[in-house]
């Protein structure tokens, strides 16, 4: 799983058992990082034209079957079903019906000499959904007794059952807009949001920020890169900011739009994973602002639990049971998504 945050390719080896309800076993796990050439090349993917793109899907497949044919050699990993991978999305434009993830092309599996499941998202778009989240069929099957479970990542995204459905939609930006401001002057990320928590809120930006349509559409409805360079990063560079006061004011954002999403249940459990859960003033603002008990599971679900589910994405296409929901993306019927590439 690679993700919008860019802090590297997640690999999980996992191990999933099916007896009346599915449990896992995460067994090794790694994030490999990206080298500074394909961080400036990802972050700049929707800038590229179509043909330069193929290029870079081309180099980008070889460079996924690498690290984990590295992967699958440094931890001895014999037994293998499937890889089940996400690749990485370069354009996300629902609305217009199209989506794209490099990292899927069928010599993958000819690369690894195993059977891949990948490209998860396309079929969902075809069928007129957002093609996104796909995490929440996961979060339903493996993680059912919280009430929300909540990703920080590159972006905020929810799940939760309402009227015994599974909706889940994206809240609003996080990392990505973070990130991109820390390392304006040479960090990677705010550590624990400390450079956050020494800035002051700016009220007029986060009315502004608050204010955006997005916040205003009903859900199902997802986020891209697209939409935070055209919409939230001119509006946040217009103010002329100390990265400080920039980070906090939109921790503020963040905090006021997931609680905004999570009190539409009185009281409840929300599991939070992603590099955001690591984000101690972040997770602060969210235990003051609601009445929710705030969990923070173990390290490796924190961090791996997004390529967890893709795994488990990968299973059930391989059964050819439903892993993409209608009610979580829009689509005109549940389906089975992601294509099979045999070695």
């Amino acid at each position: 799983m690679s993700g919008t945050s860019l802090d590297g390719v997640d690999i999980v080896y996992v191990a999933f058992e099916l007896d009346d309800v599915w449990r896992f076993r995460m067994i090794d796990f790694e994030t490999v990082s990206y080298s500074s050439d394909w961080e400036s090349i990802l972050s700049n993917l929707v800038s590229y034209n179509t043909t330069e793109l193929q290029r870079i899907d081309d180099h980008y497949t070889n460079y996924l079957s690498h690290i984990i044919k590295d992967f699958i050699n440094k931890n001895g990993i014999k037994d293998i079903d499937a890889i089940c991978s996400h690749g990485h999305t370069a354009l996300h434009q629902p609305d217009s019906g199209m989506t794209y993830q490099i990292g899927n092309q069928p010599i993958i599996a000819r690369l690894l000499n195993e059977t891949v499941v990948c490209d998860f998202r396309v079929q969902d778009v075809e069928l007129q959904g957002q093609g996104a989240p796909l995490v929440p069929i996961g979060d339903k099957l493996l993680f059912s007794e919280y009430d929300f479970c909540l990703n920080l990542g590159g972006f905020a995204n929810i799940s939760t059952e309402l009227n015994n459905k599974r909706i889940a939609y994206d809240v609003c930006p996080v990392n990505i807009v973070l990130n991109h401001y820390t390392k304006l002057i040479g960090f990677d990320y705010d550590d624990g949001g400390k450079m956050a928590a020494t800035g002051n809120v700016n009220n007029e930006l986060l009315d502004k920020l608050n204010d955006l349509a997005f916040y205003k559409e009903d859900c199902p409805k997802s986020l891209g890169l697209e939409w935070v360079n055209k919409n939230m990063l001119p509006l946040i560079d217009a103010f002329q900011l100390k990265t400080k006061d920039i980070l906090k004011t939109f921790v503020e954002h963040v905090a006021i739009q997931i609680v905004k999403e999570i009190n539409k249940k009185e009281h409840g459990s929300v599991l939070v994973t992603g590099g955001g859960a690591y984000n101690h003033y972040l997770i602060s603002k969210l235990k003051e602002y609601s009445q929710h008990h705030i969990i923070i599971p173990s390290n490796e679900v924190v961090e791996f639990k997004e390529a967890l589910i893709f795994g488990l994405l990968g299973v059930l296409k391989l059964r050819n049971e439903v892993n993409c929901l209608k009610s979580v993306t829009g689509a005109t019927k549940d389906h089975s998504s992601g294509k099979i590439f045999l070695p």
